[in-house]
């Protein structure tokens, strides 16, 4: 910690932190106070700690790291904190379990960088500065999604992948199961969404467009029980996992496995292998809606999470304009044109799973074709965000020119491949207000915050997803959390957590 600072150089920024003169030593002696309620939190710092340091931090009455639920603290709100280290102890206190978890990785941040180590770091003092912190974030939702419906990634480093969003109070870790080219996720009732839906024979090979293909097949699909272990583990660490299940569009994957779905059932099709949208689309037969519920009975069940995304965008309309059975259910529903069936389908789905308590999520535009009842990722243009909210609906902001990590992050030429059109630099991403200026109280109340995309076309090892990644998140981190406007001091405080990166052997942008 730089001699000169007066506030911690943390990321993201607490709401409040002042730094006091000396420190507190971690060592053999030290033990854990642990309040009731305060147990898996007392767990997860142990577990975090313990490879690196070598200690047990057994809990006792009288120890010095005090981790406390505090009901009377409920202005701090369900994930806020206040954390006192003296000379003497450490005092850490929330009103909910999930603040205390916040509360934690900002103990580890504090600590030398040698502390987030996997692997025994010898010689170290453990030393944490004194400090007094009171830290509220400003948005709900502070997100990342991750694309593993274009190239696979084991659940092994899924659990990493949510590590370093826990380290950053990253909240929400949107996964993407499903698409055109990839389906990953198992249900009993469809065995083949993954035996066939899971594999395609060939990717793309070069820039987008491009009509070089590798030859090579790729697949993969998690089990029920790996992905509920997720769920758990992330949820161990205050992240709530949303799946995603693409629907009307962007299933190819699910018709390659049952051509019966489809507009036309006769049709043999393969999962995709070019990148883009694809304009093979559900059918808005009775069967289809059947497949959809029972896939989201399935999806419920393993994922608890409030809110279940269900794509919904890029969505083309041709086959059902050409065929006489969605013309007819246009008819039957009262719609002017078969194109209205986009909104149509998407209220059937959303009205199913809000009378299962959950909250619907689509990407949208302004949202103009979705009852109320759904939360909107407005993607395409900042100016929708405010539009959607005025509509009603919550809005979690992910312009694409400010949260999209596949797209570079320089137009130097020593650039891995990412997706072409744009550069995403550091700046942009902490420049992004997830509230439009122009937002009425009531406007602005509905916008829940901001969500960093990295869908995975170009990208497909762990080590290039955390290079388009980090340093990013921890921008949209930034932002999301404390709403931090000044660059100089983010970037001030991002040399220092630079070192934090290096030590977890994140593969960063330098």
């Amino acid at each position: 910690m730089s001699a000169h600072r007066t506030a911690p150089a943390l990321v993201p920024r607490p709401t409040e932190a002042a730094l006091r003169p000396g420190h507190f030593t971690l060592d053999r002696s030290t033990a854990l106070h642990v309040g009731a309620g305060a147990e898996p939190a007392a767990d997860l710092l142990g577990s975090l700690l313990a490879p690196a340091t070598g200690l047990s931090l057994g809990p006792s009455p009288d120890g010095q790291v005090a981790l406390v639920l505090d009901t009377g603290l409920g202005g701090l709100g369900e994930e806020g904190y206040g954390l006192t280290i003296d000379p003497h102890g450490v005092l850490l206190r929330a009103a909910h379990l999930t603040g205390l978890l916040r509360g934690i990785q900002t103990i580890r941040q504090l600590l030398p960088p040698q502390a987030l180590s996997a692997t025994p770091q010898r010689g170290t003092r453990w030393l944490l500065p004194c400090v007094d912190i009171t830290d509220v974030p400003r948005h709900p939702w502070r997100g990342a999604m991750l694309d593993v419906a274009r190239h696979f990634q084991p659940v092994s480093f899924l659990r990493r992948y949510v590590d370093l969003l826990a380290l950053h109070k990253i909240n929400v870790f949107h996964l993407h199961l499903t698409d055109d080219q990839g389906w990953r996720m198992p249900v009993a009732a469809f065995p083949k969404l993954t035996e066939i839906g899971g594999h395609r024979a060939a990717s793309p090979q070069g820039p987008a467009g491009s009509d070089t293909y590798d030859g090579v097949p790729h697949g993969g699909a998690y089990t029920r029980a790996e992905l509920a272990g997720l769920v758990r583990y992330a949820a161990a660490r205050g992240v709530t996992v949303m799946p995603e299940i693409e629907m009307p569009g962007h299933a190819r994957a699910a018709l390659a496995a049952y051509p019966s779905l489809g507009n036309h059932p006769e049709r043999t099709l393969d999962v995709w292998t070019r990148w883009g949208v694809c304009d093979t689309v559900l059918g808005v037969h009775d069967e289809v809606f059947d497949f959809c519920r029972t896939v989201l009975d399935e999806v419920m069940d393993v994922f608890p999470a409030p809110y279940l995304h269900i794509g919904g965008e890029e969505c083309p309309t041709t086959e059902w304009t050409h065929s006489a059975a969605a013309r007819e259910r246009a008819a039957a529903a009262g719609l002017p044109n078969p194109g209205a069936l986009h909104g149509w389908f998407l209220g059937k789905i959303g009205d199913f799973l809000v009378r299962h308590g959950r909250r619907p999520v689509c990407w949208a535009e302004t949202g103009a074709e979705l009852p109320p009842d759904f939360t909107v990722m407005t993607w395409r243009d900042p100016a929708h965000t405010l539009t959607a909210a005025r509509r009603g609906h919550p809005v979690v902001s992910a312009y694409y020119r400010a949260t999209y990590l596949d797209y570079a992050q320089s137009d130097a030429p020593h650039e891995p491949p990412a997706q072409p059109g744009a550069v995403v630099d550091l700046r942009a991403v902490h420049a992004h207000a997830p509230v439009p200026e122009e937002a009425d109280a009531q406007a602005a109340g509905r916008v829940l915050g901001t969500q960093a995309q990295l869908w995975t076309e170009f990208v497909t090892t762990p080590a290039h997803i955390e290079y388009l990644t980090y340093p990013r998140l921890c921008a949209l981190a930034d932002r999301g959390w404390s709403g931090a406007t000044d660059w100089a001091d983010f970037r001030s405080r991002l040399d220092e957590h630079t070192a934090r990166l290096d030590a977890l052997g994140v593969h960063h942008h330098p």
